[in-house]
């Protein structure tokens, strides 16, 4: 397997997906309240700004800042996902052992993708936003409650556009 190494540029914007191992799970939204404690307590510690996600069951999109100083995404990753998954009661942490013998409700890996310009950063914003509807949760993002939709259309005025379909690999 290669060793895959990320390189992030100090006080850059990320955009990323993060899944949990269970694909078929709700338990993001379940223990919402959960992962964001986690989320708070690793940007007290580690600052960085959220500046677009949604919740969805089984995986969260984001689009993270860092720092000038900063390119340590990794760290707060670490920190978000072993928090959240040590609040959690051990009957919501199946065993999950796979063939690898790990354990855990997360996918030890994410996608991510530096954000490049202003388009860039709109395009996966609005991604962001309508995945609620893409994966058939609602028709609307105004009716998907985890998600800094509703943030952006209070402080911005602004609406949500469907991406089209193929950007993302679909």
């Amino acid at each position: 397997m290669p060793d895959y190494r990320r390189y992030f540029t100090p006080g850059s914007m990320c955009f990323f997906t993060v899944n949990l191992k269970n694909r078929k799970s709700s338990l993001l939204v379940e223990r919402i309240d959960a992962l964001r404690e986690a989320w708070r307590k690793t940007a007290r510690d580690y600052p960085f700004e959220t500046l677009a996600v949604c919740i969805l069951p089984d995986h969260l999109h984001c689009i993270l800042k860092l720092p000038d100083n900063d390119d340590d995404f990794p760290l707060r990753w670490r920190l978000i996902k072993s928090r959240f998954s040590r609040s959690i009661a051990p009957e919501d942490d199946p065993a999950n052992d796979d063939r690898k013998g790990e354990r855990g409700v997360w996918q030890r890996r994410y996608w991510d993708h530096m954000i490049r310009d202003d388009r860039d950063f709109e395009t996966h914003v609005n991604y962001i936003h309508h995945n609620p509807v893409k994966h058939g949760l609602v028709e609307d993002p105004d009716d998907w409650p985890w998600s800094s939709w509703h943030r952006f259309k209070r402080e911005f005025g602004v609406a949500c556009s469907a991406p089209p379909m193929g950007q993302y690999g679909e």
